[in-house]
């Protein structure tokens, strides 16, 4: 098994903040999302990204992947976890972990403390139940605002001439409008068969949102930030602005300030009942050739008795 540097996956030093492994992150998510490469291999490097930022978003799960790193950069490609490890189950105890779309890494660091699967019972004919399978579910947002079928791919048990097997299962399931992270779906029959002839298990789906490299979720709302030239915010303009469901034409007005949230109806995320909003958070961004724009800058400055500090003066 190969050692997973995630911290070389996203391309940041071992001391960098949160901020910093959010923002390289998101650079990655961006370059490599599905929606907006179509790259044969781009989707295999989203999901790479999106495990090393699971892992190190995490104070905990960074601080165990931490020591395993020390341990683990010696033997890159022949890793195996160093005899007694064990994830910390105190820290980790109020969070569901299954195996799913992660990478065998993954799995074996933080997937080994996971219940894989829950004990059969005994049905009242006196046959035992299956075992019901599960699974962890990555689902991407834009897979959220309507109902579209996905396959699962997971293995069964099974026993031919006294020797254990498994088969691998391809399934496609329905999931449903509005989905949200942490949710439960159950699919009847489809776990681990009878041993004794009985009815054969469930499978559960955990649903996993997959980080989107634009949008943050508050709710049922979404984020998006909107970078502005210092221009644009001072007199008004019209963006493109990406949705979920494709992009959009945004007036903005003249006068706007950095920070300001503004909202687009029915643009985030959805349910049977519920319709979301998106509100584009406002960010002034300086061009990078504003040095020789100097001349400009000062000319503004000598004819404007702006004082943004205002606040800041108490009267005597």
């Amino acid at each position: 098994m190969e050692f997973k540097d995630y911290y070389k996956i996203l391309g940041v030093t071992a001391d960098a903040d949160s901020k910093q492994i959010k923002a390289a992150y998101r650079k990655l998510a961006l370059k490599h999302h599905p929606d907006m490469n179509a790259v044969e291999g781009s989707e295999a490097k989203f999901k790479e990204s999106a495990e090393a930022y699971k892992v190190l978003k995490n104070p905990e799960r960074r601080a165990e992947y931490d020591e395993l790193r020390k341990y683990g950069q010696r033997s890159e490609q022949e890793f195996t976890p160093p005899p007694g490890w064990q994830t910390n189950q105190q820290a980790h105890a109020n969070e569901q972990q299954f195996d799913g779309d992660f990478s065998d890494f993954f799995n074996s660091i933080f997937g080994q403390q996971s219940s894989h699967s829950r004990q059969h019972t005994r049905a009242p004919s006196g046959h035992q139940r299956g075992q019901d399978v599960e699974i962890e579910l990555p689902v991407f947002l834009e897979e959220t605002i309507q109902q579209h079928k996905k396959t699962v791919e997971y293995q069964l048990p099974h026993i031919r001439n006294g020797q254990l097997e498994h088969i691998d299962k391809h399934l496609k399931v329905t999931i449903p409008l509005g989905v949200s992270d942490g949710e439960r779906i159950r699919v009847v029959g489809q776990g681990k068969p009878s041993p004794t002839g009985g009815k054969a298990g469930d499978l559960y789906l955990h649903i996993r949102l997959v980080p989107h490299p634009l949008f943050d979720v508050q709710g049922h709302n979404l984020l998006v930030s909107l970078p502005l030239a210092p221009w644009e915010a001072a007199l008004g303009t019209k963006v493109t602005l990406p949705t979920l469901e494709g992009r959009i034409h945004l007036s903005i007005p003249p006068n706007t300030q950095a920070g300001s949230k503004l909202r687009i109806k029915g643009k985030g995320l959805k349910t049977k009942n519920i319709n979301g909003d998106l509100f584009a958070v406002v960010k002034i961004t300086m061009p990078s050739e504003a040095n020789q724009q100097s001349h400009l800058w000062q000319e503004l400055a000598k004819n404007s008795d702006f004082n943004p500090r205002s606040e800041w003066e108490v009267s005597s």
